[in-house]
């Protein structure tokens, strides 16, 4: 840990003198985490699952029910935290390959670019996922401090590339050494406003996680006879909590927890089944996500709806609860606004700021609808979506022509399609949505001439260009006693 401390300390060094109205501009402190489901925490009833850390941040502050990511996978989402606008107005509709160039359009205000001008420190630690290289690595975006975390969960899997003064000790878990940073990076910033950015890698797959958080879920399993959740993934669910835990105690240890609001959120929904060896004896099986339908990389429930956990005690009630639909890019405006910033006057903003929920839990936001474009084949159809208050429509881009409607509030599940019933609503929800793709000029599929169902299941490697031989690739060891 000391070369860590080493390199925050001349990272706070960097981040220029204490502004003089520090005490009026709080913190602002938002921990991600990948692709954990929407009911994955005790406080949203995973009570198989141990999250105390998490479960008293919900009992501390607010937590919404409807709270949504911009899109089913992280890097559009990621993007739109960032932007506070549609990933499609960039053409960042999937995820970015490893080797992919800036998603982020030169000359774009970011958020933590316009909290730096607000007089901000500003960090990100963790996964990063939104463009490779010097020229679109976070520090180019805005981040004064940026620890981009790169490879598994499991001790000696994982380093920051170009950045050797920071390395994990021997027998750390990712979750553990992106803690540590963070933690640093509060302690050495405590005298000034800052923004830190938290991204673990948890709770991603591959399934890896320490022995004796896997056994004492293997037991339980076995105990309760249980399929789901994954033991391992479970443990990881704990790994992600612990890291929750020690932010919490930091801030509070540093006596800044009256001035600093604590997020905790999802970038997309859960996963259910990985599904790329293509052998269920090797595929593992995550997470029951019912009681919604789907997961990651579609749009049903289970793939947009996720966690949001908000603590803020100037103007959060402990133990709030929200269900007025919210969505990634509210952050943008939301916090600039919290930090007495400026928004771009250039700039499109689809976001909305938060405050008013803040204050009354039960307000409703000025928006008639939000807006899903996710036109790949990924754990589903290509498709678009519309939510416009209890009413869903997806509409698909497979040349199927399916249109389905669901009201939400009686039917959370999705289970009854109300398109033939509700003809007028159909038709009113699908032009609002064909409007909004017109406006955000969003990309649309286009038939592939060289399609072959029989290799539509072939994943393909951007590196090569060639097939990836999934039947070859080995299963992650499930801990570190495996490696």
């Amino acid at each position: 840990m000391q070369s860590i401390r080493n390199s925050l300390l001349l990272a706070a060094v960097l981040l220029g003198s204490i502004s003089s109205d520090a005490a009026e501009k709080p913190n602002v402190i938002v921990i991600m985490a990948d692709d954990l489901g929407y009911g994955d925490l005790s406080c949203y009833g995973a009570t198989e699952l141990a999250t105390p850390h998490i479960d008293r941040l919900a009992s501390e502050g607010l937590r919404f029910t409807s709270g949504y990511c911009s899109a089913s996978t992280c890097t559009p989402t990621r993007y739109s935290f960032l932007t506070g606008t549609y990933a499609f107005r960039s053409e960042g509709t999937g995820i970015a390959p490893p080797n992919s160039p800036a998603i982020i359009k030169p000359g774009t205000e970011t958020l933590p670019s316009l909290l730096q001008k607000a007089g901000y420190g500003t960090a990100v630690i963790g996964k990063w996922h939104l463009g490779n290289g010097s020229r679109y690595h976070p520090s180019q975006q805005g981040y004064e401090f940026a620890a981009v975390v790169s490879g598994p969960h499991l001790p000696g899997q994982f380093r920051v590339p170009g950045q050797p003064t920071l390395k994990p000790g021997k027998d750390q878990y990712r979750t553990e050494f992106e803690a540590d940073l963070s933690t640093s990076f509060i302690k050495q910033n405590k005298d000034q406003p800052f923004f830190l950015m938290v991204s673990p890698y948890a709770v991603h797959i591959p399934l890896g996680a320490l022995s004796d958080k896997v056994a004492k879920y293997r037991a339980r399993a076995k105990a309760t006879q249980a399929d789901l959740p994954n033991p391992i993934y479970a443990a990881m669910v704990e790994h992600c909590d612990d890291l929750v835990g020690e932010i919490i105690d930091t801030v509070e240890a540093e006596g800044l927890t009256e001035n600093t609001m604590i997020v905790f959120t999802s970038d997309n929904g859960g996963l259910y089944r990985r599904y790329d060896y293509h052998d269920p004896a090797v595929d593992d099986t995550v997470a029951d996500l019912a009681p919604l339908r789907g997961e990651k990389g579609n749009l049903y429930e289970a793939g947009i709806r996720v966690p949001l956990i908000i603590k803020y005690p100037p103007q959060i009630k402990s133990g709030s609860i929200s269900t007025e639909p919210t969505i990634s890019y509210d952050f943008y405006p939301t916090f600039v606004q919290l930090a007495g910033g400026q928004l771009p006057a250039n700039q499109s903003i689809d976001g909305k700021d938060l405050g008013p929920i803040f204050e009354n839990p039960a307000a409703q936001l000025d928006r008639d609808a939000l807006y899903w474009h996710y036109p790949h084949y990924h754990h589903g159809r290509p498709a678009s979506c519309i939510r416009s208050r209890d009413w869903k429509l997806i509409d698909y881009h497979d040349e199927s022509g399916d249109i389905e409607l669901y009201q939400l509030a009686n039917d959370l599940s999705e289970t009854t399609n109300l398109a033939a019933q509700e003809t007028s609503r159909t038709t009113q929800l699908k032009n609002q949505l064909r409007d909004w793709r017109q406006q955000v000029l969003a990309a649309m599929p286009i038939p592939n001439p060289s399609y072959d169902p029989d290799r539509a299941h072939e994943w393909w490697s951007t590196r090569t260009g060639k097939p990836v031989p999934s039947h070859l690739r080995k299963k992650y060891p499930p801990t570190e006693k495996d490696l």
